[in-house]
């Protein structure tokens, strides 16, 4: 069964664009399972960019950085060389130590959906990785904020 096309998914939170290069595939040209992996981290970072958080002042200023502590990721078509990509956030809520992300990448010249993903992003001590409270005014409560 066909996953659902971009036009059947309701309007991501975010989107951020990728290009597939030779780097990011195995010897027959299709991305390797990681380099999934990466495309979504992208994504999260640039949303973290996009409402205000610079990740590296985070941790000079704040002693506090984001790591992924639980991935739920399902394969379900393979991107190939050249082929342009968006990695989306579709949803995202917050919680007071932690995040949680739904994320897609979509094919971008047919709108399929490639990969499917849960994410939950823990707020940690830069130094000794606990778990902090994510500071009240460093994230908005609401994702389009």
């Amino acid at each position: 069964m066909r996953p659902p096309a971009a036009s059947h998914l309701p309007p991501p939170v975010f989107t951020w664009p990728i290009r597939v290069y030779w780097e990011d595939t195995d010897a027959g040209g299709v991305v390797y399972h990681t380099g999934y992996l990466r495309y979504l981290e992208r994504a999260r970072s640039e949303w973290l960019r996009a409402v205000g958080v610079v990740q590296h002042r985070l941790r000079e200023e704040r002693g506090l950085v984001f790591v992924v502590a639980e991935i739920d990721i399902r394969f379900l078509a393979a991107a190939r060389l050249d082929d342009e990509l968006d990695a989306t956030i579709e949803s995202f809520t917050r919680r007071s130590a932690s995040m949680r992300f739904k994320q897609y990448i979509l094919r971008r010249s047919d709108g399929m959906r490639l990969v499917e993903a849960q994410v939950r992003a823990a707020c940690v001590d830069a130094q000794d990785f606990r778990p902090r409270r994510i500071p009240e005014n460093l994230i908005p409560e609401t994702p389009n904020a």
